[in-house]
Order: C-alpha cells, then sequence, then structure tokens
C-alpha cells in the first residue's frame, strides 16, 4: 500500500515568500533626500518636465488659423481648457505624457515583486491628539452624557428608580454645560438636539416612574414648548397619564385630545391607543355614554380585547341589556392572531422538524401567544360573569345564552368553564342541591372538566360533613387528571378527616410536586406535620408560606403556635405581635398574648392584652375571669365586680359568678368604706383611713408569721394551731378577729384556682364585723353581706354559724 505513496524531500525545499525583500533600487526613497537632481528639480518646477516639440504632427501641435485680417491664433480645446503645447499669455504649457502613469517596460526588468509597498519603509507615526482642544472636549463631554442617560435606563429597568434619576440628573447638568461651551467655539446651529431631546425626555419619564409629578410635568412642558423639537407634541399622551394618576381627569381629557389633534392619521395604531385612555378616563369620571361613544369607534376600526371588554362595562353601568349582548358578541368575534396549537404537534417522524417543533414550543413567541391566549379568556370569562345575572330574568337564563354564544366561537372550551361558574354562583346563593345537579352534568365530560366538576363536588360534600362522598368524588377527580392538584388536596383533606395523617401527606407532598405554588397543600402539609407532633417539619412549611403569602393572619398564628408548643414563647410573642399588626382587633391573638405574658411573669404586658380583647370581645370568659382575679390580687375588689357581674349574665346558671361578686363585696369592705367617705366629704374618713392603716399592718404581720411558720417543724406548727384553736372564743379582741377574718378569705378560692360551683369545700363561719356608725341617719340595722343575716347598729361583733357551699 506504502508503494504510492512519494514524501516529500527534506532539502532543497523552494521558499514560498522569497523575492518580497528584492526590489529595483530606483524605487530606493530612502536616498532622495541626497539626490541632487531631483531636490532641484522639487524646488524649480515642483516635478513638471519642460513642453517638448513633436517631431510627428500631432493634435497636440498648435495649428494658426489664418484669418481676414492676416492675424494667426491657435485653436482651443471645446471644453475651453487651452490645447497642449498651447502658449498662452506668453507661458508655455507642458506637453502631457503618452504613457500609463507610473507604468514603465524598464521598471519591470530587474525588479522585485512588492505588492504591499514594503519597499518604502514604515509608515510616519500618527498625530498625537490635542486633548486640550475645544473640539475634543466637548466631544468627551458628550460622550458622557449618553453613557449617563444610558446608565439611567438600565437603572430603571433594574428597578432601582432612585439611582436612575441621579443619573438623569447628572446627565441633565453636563447636558446644559456642553451647550454652553459648543456655544462659545461655535454657532448655535451646530448643537445637538437629539442629545437634549433624549436627556430632558429621559428626565421627565424617571421623575413620574419616581412619581415626583410636578417635576415631570415640568420637563415634559419644556420640550413640548421648543418648536426646535419635532413630534414633541406626541409627549402630552404622557403628560395627560400623569394627569390620570393624579386623578385630574378633566386635564388628562385635555392632554389626550391635543396629543390626538397632532398625530397624523397615517399612525392609526397610536390614535387608537390614545382614544382608549380618552375612554377609560370618561369611565373613571362617570360620563358613561362619551367613553362607550369612543370604545364604539374604537370596534369599528380596529377591535381588541380592552376596548370590548370596556364597552361591555360602560352598556353595564348605564343598564342597557340588548347592547351588553351585541357588545358581548363582538368581545368573542375579536381575532385573537395566534397560530393554532396544532401548528406544534409532530405531522411525521423527520428528526429535523421535531427538533424545530421543540426549539419553537416554548420560545418567546409562543409565550406571548399563551399570554395572549390566557388573556382573553380571563376578559371572556369575566364579561359572561358580569353581564349573565342581568340581560335576563334569572341568572341561570343568562349563563345559559352566554353559554352558547361562547359553544359557537373560537373559544369553545369556555363553554364548560362558564357552567361550572354558574355552579359556583349556585353555591353563593347558598343553592347546594342546583350547584350539585350542575356539576353533576360534567362527569361524562372530557377528563379535564371531570376533574374540575368532580373537585367542587368533593368539597361541596366535605363541608356538609359527608366524608364518605367527598372522597368518592375526590377519587374520581384524581383518577381523571393525576396532576390536578385542588383533587389531590381534597383527597388529602378527607384522609385527614380519617385520622390518617401520614397519608394525608402523601398527598398534600404529590400535590405540591404537580404545582409549588399550591398554598392550600403546603398550609395542609403543615397542620398534618402538627398532628404527628413533627414540629420542626411544620415550621419550615409554615415559614415558607409566609414568604409566599406575607400578610396571612392564619399562616401568623401557626407560626405562633408552633413555637409556643416548641417551648419557645418569646419567638411565640415575636409572631404574635407581628399578627396583631394585620389585624389588630383579633381578640383571640391578643387573649393569646396576654396569656404568654402571664406566663412569662409579666403581669402588666398581660393585662393590657387581656384588656384589649376584652373591648374587642367582652363576651370571653376565660378573659373576663383573668381580669376580675388580677383586680383582686391588686386590692381593687369594686373594679372586680364590673367583670364578675358580666360572666354572671353570660353564664346565670354558673353560681360561682355570683360567689366572686359576693366575695369582692366582702374583700372592698373598710377599704371601699374610706373610699365612699372621701367621695362624700365626711369627716370621718380619717377615723376610717386609721383603722384602715392598722388592719394592713395587722395582715402584713400575719403574711410574715405564715411564711415563717412554713420554715419551722411540723411539730411546732400543730402546737401554734392548738393554741390559736384555745384562743378563740365568742367574743374576741380586734386583733384575733382579724386574723380570723384572714383565714376565711384564705379559704376563699385564690386568683389562679378555678371557681367551681359543685366544689365540696365550705366556707366555715363568717365572722362578721358591722360598720362603725357614720353618723346617717336611718342606720337602724346593719346586714351581712355573705350570709344576710342583720343586726342592731349599737352591736360590734356577730358570730354568724350558717355555713354556704361555694
Amino acid at each position: 500500500m506504502m508503494q504510492n505513496v512519494h514524501l516529500a524531500p527534506e532539502t532543497d525545499e523552494d521558499d514560498l515568500y522569497s523575492g518580497y525583500n528584492d526590489y529595483n533600487p530606483t524605487y530606493d526613497t530612502e536616498e532622495l533626500e541626497n539626490d541632487t537632481a531631483f531636490q532641484q528639480a522639487v524646488r524649480t518646477s515642483h516635478g513638471r518636465r519642460p513642453p517638448i516639440t513633436a517631431k510627428i504632427p500631432s493634435t497636440a501641435v498648435t495649428r494658426p488659423i489664418a484669418t481676414g485680417y492676416g492675424s494667426k491664433t491657435s485653436l482651443a480645446s471645446s471644453m475651453g481648457r487651452p490645447m497642449t503645447g498651447a502658449i498662452q499669455d506668453g507661458i508655455t504649457r507642458p506637453m502631457t505624457a503618452v504613457r500609463a502613469a507610473g507604468f514603465t517596460k524598464a521598471a519591470l526588468r530587474g525588479s522585485a515583486f512588492d505588492p504591499l509597498g514594503q519597499s518604502r519603509g514604515p509608515a510616519p507615526p500618527l498625530e498625537a491628539k490635542n486633548e486640550d482642544s475645544p473640539e475634543e472636549k466637548i466631544r468627551q463631554l458628550e460622550k458622557k452624557v449618553n453613557e449617563l442617560v444610558e446608565e439611567s435606563c438600565i437603572a430603571n429597568s433594574c428597578g432601582d428608580l432612585k439611582l436612575a434619576l441621579e443619573k438623569a440628573k447628572d446627565a441633565g447638568r453636563k447636558e446644559r454645560v456642553l451647550v454652553r461651551q459648543r456655544e462659545q467655539v461655535t454657532t448655535p446651529e451646530n448643537i445637538n438636539l437629539d442629545l437634549t431631546y433624549s436627556v430632558l425626555f429621559n428626565l421627565a419619564s424617571q421623575y413620574s416612574a419616581n412619581e415626583m409629578y410636578a417635576e415631570a410635568l415640568n420637563t415634559y412642558q419644556v420640550i413640548v414648548k421648543n418648536k426646535m423639537f419635532i413630534n414633541a407634541g406626541r409627549l402630552k399622551v404622557n403628560m395627560g397619564n400623569i394627569y390620570l394618576k393624579q386623578r385630574n381627569y378633566s386635564k388628562a381629557i385635555k392632554f389626550y385630545r391635543m396629543a390626538l389633534d397632532q398625530i397624523p392619521s397615517v399612525h392609526k395604531e397610536m390614535r387608537i391607543k390614545i382614544m382608549q385612555n380618552i375612554g377609560v378616563t370618561f369611565i373613571k369620571t362617570g360620563r358613561y355614554s362619551d367613553a362607550i361613544n369612543s370604545f364604539e369607534h374604537i370596534m369599528s376600526m380596529a377591535p381588541n380585547l380592552k376596548a370590548g371588554f370596556n364597552l361591555i362595562l360602560s352598556y353595564f353601568a348605564v343598564g342597557d341589556r340588548d347592547k351588553m349582548k351585541k357588545a358581548f358578541q363582538k368581545l368573542i368575534a375579536v381575532p385573537l392572531e395566534i397560530d393554532e396549537d396544532d401548528k406544534y404537534i409532530s405531522p411525521s417522524d423527520d428528526p429535523h422538524t421535531n427538533l424545530v417543533i421543540e426549539a419553537i414550543k416554548n420560545d418567546h413567541l409562543r409565550q406571548m401567544e399563551r399570554e395572549r391566549k390566557a388573556m382573553a379568556e380571563k376578559y371572556i370569562m369575566t364579561a359572561a360573569k358580569l353581564i349573565a345575572p342581568v340581560i335576563e330574568t334569572s341568572f341561570a337564563v343568562g349563563y345559559d345564552w352566554c353559554v352558547e354564544v361562547v359553544k359557537a366561537s373560537q373559544y369553545v372550551e369556555l363553554a364548560n368553564d362558564l357552567e361550572i361558574n354558574k355552579a359556583i354562583t349556585y353555591l353563593r346563593q347558598k343553592d347546594f342541591n342546583q350547584a350539585v345537579e350542575t356539576l353533576k352534568m360534567f362527569e361524562k365530560k372530557d377528563s379535564r372538566v371531570k376533574s374540575a366538576a368532580a373537585t367542587n363536588l368533593s368539597f361541596l360534600y366535605y363541608l356538609e360533613n359527608e366524608f364518605a362522598q367527598a372522597s368518592s368524588y375526590a377519587d374520581l377527580a384524581v383518577n381523571s387528571d393525576r396532576y390536578n392538584p385542588s383533587a389531590l388536596t381534597n383527597k388529602g383533606n378527607t384522609v385527614f378527616a380519617s385520622g390518617d395523617y401520614e397519608k394525608a401527606a402523601e398527598f398534600y407532598k404529590e400535590a405540591l410536586r404537580n404545582d409549588s405554588s399550591c398554598t392550600e397543600a403546603l398550609y395542609n402539609i403543615g397542620l398534618t406535620y402538627k398532628r404527628l407532633n413533627r414540629l420542626d417539619e411544620a415550621l419550615d412549611c409554615f415559614l415558607k408560606l409566609h414568604a409566599i403569602l406575607r400578610n396571612s393572619a392564619q399562616v401568623l398564628y401557626q407560626i405562633a403556635n408552633v413555637y409556643e408548643l416548641m417551648e419557645d414563647p418569646n419567638q411565640a410573642i415575636e409572631w404574635l405581635m407581628q399578627l396583631i399588626s394585620v389585624v389588630p382587633t383579633d381578640s383571640r391573638a391578643l387573649s393569646k398574648l396576654g396569656e404568654l405574658y402571664d406566663s412569662e411573669g409579666d403581669k402588666s404586658q398581660a393585662f393590657q392584652y387581656y384588656y384589649e380583647s376584652y373591648r374587642y370581645f367582652p363576651s370571653n370568659i376565660e378573659v373576663i375571669e383573668w381580669l376580675g382575679a388580677y383586680y383582686i390580687d391588686t386590692q381593687f375588689c369594686e373594679k372586680a365586680i364590673q367583670y364578675f357581674e358580666r360572666a354572671s349574665l353570660i353564664q346565670p346558671t354558673q353560681v360561682k359568678w355570683q360567689l366572686m361578686v359576693a366575695s369582692c363585696f366582702r374583700r372592698s369592705g373598710l377599704r371601699f368604706l374610706v373610699r365612699l367617705c372621701t367621695d362624700i366629704g365626711l369627716k370621718e374618713v380619717q377615723e376610717y383611713a386609721t383603722k384602715l392603716k392598722r388592719l394592713e399592718k395587722m395582715k402584713e404581720i400575719r403574711e410574715q408569721r405564715i411564711k415563717s411558720g412554713r420554715d419551722s417543724s411540723g411539730g411546732s406548727r400543730s402546737r401554734r394551731e392548738g393554741s390559736a384553736g384555745s384562743d378563740s372564743g365568742q367574743n374576741c379582741s380586734a386583733s384575733s378577729k382579724g386574723e380570723r377574718l384572714s383565714a376565711k378569705l384564705r379559704a376563699l378560692p385564690g386568683t389562679n384556682e378555678p371557681y367551681e360551683s359543685s366544689s365540696n369545700k365550705e366556707i366555715g363561719k363568717c365572722w362578721c364585723s358591722p360598720p362603725v356608725s357614720t353618723g346617717i341617719t336611718g342606720l337602724e340595722k346593719i346586714r351581712c353581706l355573705l350570709c344576710g343575716s342583720t343586726w342592731p347598729s349599737n352591736r360590734k361583733t356577730k358570730n354568724c354559724s350558717q355555713k354556704k357551699n361555694r
């Protein structure tokens, strides 16, 4: 196989680039400076040769022409130029060359091939740029202004509106400096108007984006009033938009119409958009007839979805049923101008065609088509739900008419959605039977519609606590469309209701895999984890949901509740504070905050939130009981009375509230008497105050004695109890009487002990101390507030032996 292979010799190789450095010495320009003849020719005749007399007569020789006067003149060329070799004004014009310029046969002899002109040596260096010249400074400043405008636009597109405004202002300042420098160097006509226009327009746009509408309007006025800016009148549309945002509708309409007058009729699309803005402004001002005229004109010239929908709204506002129907038909007839879905289905097994279809199946154009179709369906569905209840005698007949119109259009698939909306309308009207019947009609439809109907039926039965039916329809929905997250969520709910939390979590997870934005499934899986006592996973779910739903009160409460279960009250309090910032009147959240602060020992904060909860919902027994106990603890028994009286109204069969009212009256005793005498202004107030201080001091001594007694042994405690029992008698001193009264007060339930009417505890003998006479006439007998017994006012003590159950 190698016999036909010939290797190239390694020696005597021809140099492909040989001869490029060889050149004729005649073309050596480096020695021209030393060539005397050449330099002399340059200085004298600038390289032109003297005229040469032709040996052979030719056109170059001047031939004199005889005239009648015997004179001879030379002929001139037909173009008026002197002939070659002619003598004019005593100067002989040189002869024209008869060979091609730069071509000589002698030059080819012995000359080297030099197409690149390398024999002439290196090119002279470029002339250095003078950066100090005014023109260069102007050029650099203009470049900087353009860069600032671009940076401002980029910052605006990135959402940094403040930076965009700063860049726009900087560009405006530098542009004014540039204009002044140009006026000093050149004439005013050479000012770059396009640059000035772009700087001012960008500045006005950034002002508007930052909601600085007054500054934006002033900047637009500068542009519009300058007659040197061509087509600047179109910016009145932007000024009208600003007035519309400021709700100055009259000026908005005025500027829209001024812009419409300055736009030629050839710009049809722009005129249609301005007329649409005018129509929307008329709707906002309530001038529906003018809005109808604008939208009718648009639908006759260039129908579009927005104008058709706004036309329906206008007719709905004026209550014209027939016109609503016609406008709905016009909306249905608006062409979408998008490709059919069949275009993206491969007709053959050609791999090249399949690759092209896969490439265009989800490109930007396809996404735009989907968005346009979704927008059209949204407008049609909203319009149908709006006009269906009013265009006929009942909403059901109106829905039927809309369904028929939709079925005859290019939006056939929307007819089933309208039927489902009809069922949902029945639900809003509490007509569950009609809703169920409407939804059951879809059991024989295609899988997508069947799944949607079965999902709604499952939800209905779940609300009615018919979990068997709910589970059955949930299974039907899942089997019809396994990727329906709502169906999977409903199935998880039915399993959750049966107590199988692990299986319910699996359905919720599958729903999230199909649609990661299904917030219902994420919330339910958090509740499931909480039931399973997997608190960390539950907290993760609720925190993810909080990132999606920032102001959801339910999510905030669940996060706080999980932290409470994790025994982290500080975090629970922090999340509850966020909750009441969202719903400040939620009595349950306020009471929960009070409960947490109470568990932390902060009674003042607990009282604040319990009191706020009571203000918004004064029927919560737990809150009422806590507030009453708080006032008893703080020795304001008379304030606790109103809470226990309210509790007795809420629960009239509970005896404990009446007993608590009586206990508060008894505890208020002398203190209440001192306060009453102070309010009335009686002179005995000082006497009662002195006795009150004495009793409070005795109470202090007793509490100290009890505290020291707890630290002693059990035997000494029993001896003290025995001695105390022997000292008691029918008529006792004031001190022993006060101690026995305090012992009976201690026998009452404390603030942390619930009051129950079924308690077996009994109140012992009531040592009633009648109040000292106040000098009020007519006070014959004194009644015990606890037992109801009376005695003469001159008696000092009475031993009431009546016993009362709590």
